[in-house]
């Protein structure tokens, strides 16, 4: 199973509770990217957002940054919203990216869970699934032919024509984000691709199902069943001990669940909702680093997961506090599940 970590990039706030400019959040990401290649994690992921709490819109130029400070882990976006972007454009980025890093790029392909990108790039929110559709198959026909010959709805048809720069080996490594949608999981079937499914709260348990048609769906289609892969993406965060570590991170936590909550009709969130998240049964995996172990391997051994990525800045915690977090993950967690799965 592959260990790895993703990322927002949510901001920094100040005394007044105004979001500071994303340049201090964006250079430190560097350093905290640089770290987790020294550790030997397997992977990176970083979000795309177009909101005021998230210091990253452009996912593509941070992880160019980071293919010049690394030599080994692979380098994804978090997801990218395809729905709204330009599958052509989005293919070359990545391929470029793959090129400075010598194969080590990687795209998560998702609806996103919010919407501002749509009106900010002329999309219309009533064909927010025809969108996905039609633009995954596009990218995965980009990933499979060059020249390409294609025609959809929402974007001009391409006539025998070259995309480049290509990825290394001619194959970019493609996965597709599920927030919980049968309909998402067959897409990602269809099409062969991997998927990572966002479990952000309630008890991961009641995901199985979804785990079991993905296996399920990729099956039908006659895919070789040996190449398939799922993951899981959790909040998390690490410290020495359990229980200073969740009175530490909790108001940085909560303050941005409240923020994303209001704009959907969510009461403020609250700490009975955060120890509950930290419990056996909860989705939450914040606190020292035998709880870690013990709560990744459970996932692994629920799910059959073959990555599990640990979503690692939600609240904009201090760069200071992140490294902490990467390094317990790097030296002490990381190394005892990939032990423990040996066995």
């Amino acid at each position: 199973m592959e260990l790895g970590i993703g990322m927002f990039g949510d901001n920094h706030y100040d005394e007044n509770g105004k979001p500071l400019p994303a340049g201090e959040r964006l250079r430190e990401m560097i350093e905290e990217i640089k770290l987790m290649d020294e550790l030997g994690l397997d992977f990176f992921g970083i979000g795309e957002h177009h909101r005021p709490d998230y210091a990253v819109s452009v996912p593509e130029i941070v992880l160019a940054a980071a293919a010049t400070v690394t030599k080994k882990i692979k380098l994804g976006s978090a997801v990218t919203v395809l729905s709204s972007a330009d599958p052509v454009r989005v293919y070359q980025q990545f391929a470029s990216i793959d090129q400075i890093s010598n194969g080590r790029a990687e795209l998560v392909a998702g609806r996103g869970s919010f919407i501002e990108s749509f009106p900010l790039y002329g999309y219309n929110l009533n064909d927010y699934d025809s969108l996905f559709d039609e633009k995954l198959d596009l990218l995965v026909q980009l990933n499979k032919n060059n020249p390409i010959t294609w025609k959809g709805k929402h974007r001009p048809a391409l006539n025998n024509q070259q995309v480049l720069p290509r990825a290394v080996n001619d194959a970019l490594n493609i996965w597709v984000a599920v927030g919980g949608t049968p309909e998402s999981v067959v897409r990602a079937g269809k099409a062969g691709l991997p998927v990572i499914f966002a479990i952000i709260g309630g008890n991961p348990e009641q995901f199985q199902p979804l785990f079991q048609y993905s296996r399920d769906v990729y099956k039908h289609f006659k895919h070789d069943e040996r190449k398939f892969q799922v993951g899981v993406h959790m909040h998390c965060f690490f410290g020495e001990n359990s229980k200073a570590v969740a009175d530490e991170y909790y108001p940085l936590y909560a303050a941005q669940m409240t923020r994303v909550g209001s704009s959907r009709g969510w009461p403020p969130y609250q700490r009975n909702q955060f120890e509950y998240g930290r419990g056996k049964e909860g989705a939450l995996i914040i606190g020292d680093a035998n709880e870690a172990i013990d709560k990744i391997l459970h996932m692994q051994e629920m799910f059959g997961l073959t990555r599990f990525s640990a979503h690692m800045d939600v609240g904009g915690p201090s760069h200071s506090s992140l490294m902490k977090s990467i390094e317990l993950f790097g030296n002490k967690i990381a190394p005892k599940v990939r032990e423990a799965l040996k066995k």
